[in-house]
Parts: C-alpha cells; sequence; structure tokens
C-alpha cells in the first residue's frame, strides 16, 4: 500500500529516462511525448545543455535565499522583462503562486485607489491554480466542489465576450484576468479583437489587465507570449510550466501602473528563483533562441493541424481542430477521456481536457517527422474511437 495520498488518478505507468520527444517506462517501451509533462518540457528530455547546466550549477551553489542578491535571477529578470516588453518580475515556484501574486497585486492597487472590496472580472472555464483565491477564480465548479467557502472578490463571465464584461463594470473593479489560451478548458484562444479592445476598455477603466500565460507562455504558441499575437502589452503576465525546462520556476511580471506596486514586505517567496531554478529558466531560454524553436513551434504546430485536418476530413464526431502554435486541441462530439488509455497502448503520449478535447502539448523542438508519427498515431486512434 503506498503512501502517497490519493490527489491523481495516475495511469498504470512509470517512465525511466527519456531522450528528446521520446520517453521510456520501467519496461523499456518506448512513447512519443506529445504533452511534454503537460507543456513542461520545453527541450523536451535529457536536453544535453540544459543537463549539464544544471548539474554544474548544483555543484556550486542551489539556493541561498532571497534575503541575499542572485546574478542569475537578475539576468533572468532582464531577459523576460527584454522578452516581454514587461517592466518587473517576481519569480516563485509555480503557476498559481504566480496567478496569487497576480490577484495579490491588483487588489493592491485596487486598495490605493481608495476601494475597499477590489473586485476582479474572471472568465467562464478559466484555470488559475488550486490555491484558494486560483481556485476562487477558476471557472470550473467540479474543481472548486467541496472547498467552500471560496474567497470573494471575482466577477465572472464568458470568454471572448466584451459586452458582457461592459455589464458587470461596477466601481469596485480593479482588473481583468485572462487566459490568452485556455488550455484546461479545451485550448480556446482569446480573439485578438478581442484582446486589442479588452486593452482599451482597462485603460478607458483604469483597470489592470491580467495575462495568465501559466500554460501558453514560453514561446508555446509561436510567440514568446501568447498577448504577442495581438500587439497588446498587458500590466500583469503570469507564466510558469515550461520556464525552466523541467525545474519548478514560476513569474510574475509587471509593467505600466502595475510595476513598483509591491515594495519589501508586501511579497515575498523562500525558494523562488533560487540558483537552480534561474539557470535552468536561463538555459532554455537561450536553447530556444539559438535553436531558433518559437519558429519551430510554427511551423509544426501548422504541420500537425493540418495533418489532423486532411486525416480528420469528413470524420463524424470531429467538431473541430483548432490551436496556435505547438498548443493544439481535438475537440470530439462526445467524451474521450479513454483515448487516452489507448493512446498509451499505442506508445503515445496525450491527454483529454474539457472531457471532450484531446490536448496536444509537444515539445518545442519537436521535429516535422515527428509531428507526422503523430498525426498517423492520432488519427487513427480517433477513427477508430468514433467508428461505429
Amino acid at each position: 500500500m503506498s503512501h502517497l495520498m490519493n490527489t491523481y488518478a495516475r495511469l498504470p505507468v512509470a517512465f525511466s529516462h527519456g531522450e528528446g520527444s521520446w520517453i521510456t517506462d520501467s519496461d523499456g517501451k518506448r512513447y512519443l511525448d506529445a504533452m511534454s509533462g503537460i507543456a513542461v518540457s520545453t527541450l523536451g528530455h535529457n536536453h544535453p545543455r540544459l543537463v549539464a547546466a544544471i548539474a554544474a550549477q548544483a555543484g556550486r551553489l542551489l539556493h541561498s535565499s532571497n534575503l541575499y542578491r542572485m546574478p542569475q535571477q537578475e539576468q533572468l529578470a532582464d531577459k523576460l522583462a527584454a522578452l516581454s516588453g514587461m517592466d518587473e518580475v517576481f519569480f516563485c515556484n509555480s503557476g498559481c503562486e504566480a496567478n496569487e501574486a497576480a490577484i495579490k497585486l491588483a487588489r493592491f492597487y485596487g486598495h490605493q485607489q481608495g476601494i475597499d472590496s477590489p473586485a476582479i472580472i474572471v472568465m467562464e472555464n478559466a484555470f488559475h491554480g488550486r490555491t484558494m483565491a486560483t481556485l476562487s477564480a477558476t471557472g470550473n465548479r467540479k474543481t472548486q466542489a467541496g472547498f467552500e467557502p471560496l474567497v470573494s472578490g471575482f466577477v465572472r463571465v464568458p470568454y471572448n465576450d466584451l459586452a458582457a464584461i461592459r455589464t458587470v463594470a461596477g466601481h469596485n473593479v480593479v482588473a481583468v484576468m485572462l487566459e490568452i489560451v485556455q488550455g484546461e478548458g479545451g485550448i480556446h484562444t482569446a480573439d485578438v479583437d478581442y484582446q486589442r479592445e479588452l486593452r482599451k476598455l482597462c485603460d478607458e477603466h483604469g483597470w489592470l489587465l491580467l495575462c495568465d500565460e501559466v500554460q501558453c507562455g514560453m514561446g508555446r504558441t509561436g510567440t514568446w507570449f501568447g498577448f504577442q499575437h495581438s500587439g497588446i502589452v498587458p500590466d500583469v503576465v503570469t507564466m510558469a510550466k515550461g520556464l525552466g525546462g523541467g525545474v519548478p520556476i514560476g513569474a510574475c511580471l509587471t509593467a505600466g501602473k502595475a510595476a513598483g506596486l509591491f515594495k519589501p514586505g508586501n511579497h515575498g517567496s523562500t525558494f523562488g528563483g533560487n540558483q537552480l531554478a534561474t539557470t535552468a529558466a536561463l538555459t532554455t531560454i537561450d536553447v530556444v533562441e539559438k535553436d531558433q524553436l518559437i519558429a519551430n513551434a510554427q511551423t509544426v504546430g501548422q504541420l500537425v493541424r493540418g495533418g489532423l485536418g486532411e486525416a480528420l476530413a469528413g470524420a463524424k464526431g470531429v467538431v473541430d481542430i483548432r490551436g496556435q502554435g505547438l498548443m493544439i486541441g481535438v475537440e470530439l462530439d462526445r467524451p474521450c477521456g479513454e483515448l487516452v488509455m489507448r493512446a498509451l497502448a499505442a506508445g503515445l503520449l496525450i491527454n483529454v481536457t474539457a472531457d471532450k478535447v484531446v490536448r496536444l502539448l509537444p515539445p518545442l523542438n519537436f521535429s516535422a517527422d515527428e509531428g507526422r508519427e503523430l498525426v498517423a498515431r492520432l488519427s487513427a486512434l480517433i477513427l477508430d474511437f468514433l467508428a461505429p
């Protein structure tokens, strides 16, 4: 009997090692990894530069705490600011912590505006994390059930609906929180025009625009950040998952009226941005740049979406194939959770989210040949699953 708390419905497989986009289980079976640890393993598995950098840093210093300066942390903050157009960076350990920081920042901003009970507009089907504040901001009742009373101060509206936001605009609203791509919600992307108009609306009302890019940031959509497809600059951006290439690290980036709000004592993190994590993130970013993996995400993502579109054309039961870069969803007209086990048997790692959407999040160095292999394996599985 395992002493692990039973918080996951784990699949009956354990992995021992990996190489690139392939991962091997304890019995020696190889799998094509189209999930990369839920958008975490940006460079795939066992990337030589990342492994060497982590090993070298581990041999020097793992952690000293944020009581002291850390050159790697300062370098990473400068790099993220240059890539994003933001001004300041707070480092933490995970996506929910980054989103907690964003929520606290919005409330802090509201109180500075003289608003005693600041409210944040959030979206239906959103997923922002499992801490109490991020759970309350999340738009999934199944995830929230049993944890009431939830944290107050959130107003929920439909995704991609600017008119709904205008309807709930009140004197106590201080921010809008938006996933540029709803990952857990089924790979739904905020329309470019919606993002631009939302930016204008926030400016008109003096609200902060908070963009949750925990899953879609770090080059996954074919730009460093998903908001860059629309050309806007948010006030706050959160990221995590792929930033450290597998080493836990999160970040909350601020600009404009959100920059400079937090002062010493307002927020903090014991582990956030330590030497090991920031070294991993700096190396991951460097490899993405030098190996042109942003362009690769665009090219191979188009190949996979186009290939699936051709292979599944006319198939009854396929509702939509959508996404940006290497963040792809295949929506079916019925619950399809059993496809995960079927794919596992076929040597393929996938995921199903929102009950009916096959979610694909391959490493950013996924090759064209691996993209074609993914299309062949997955389309065969889906067609067999949909067969009468």
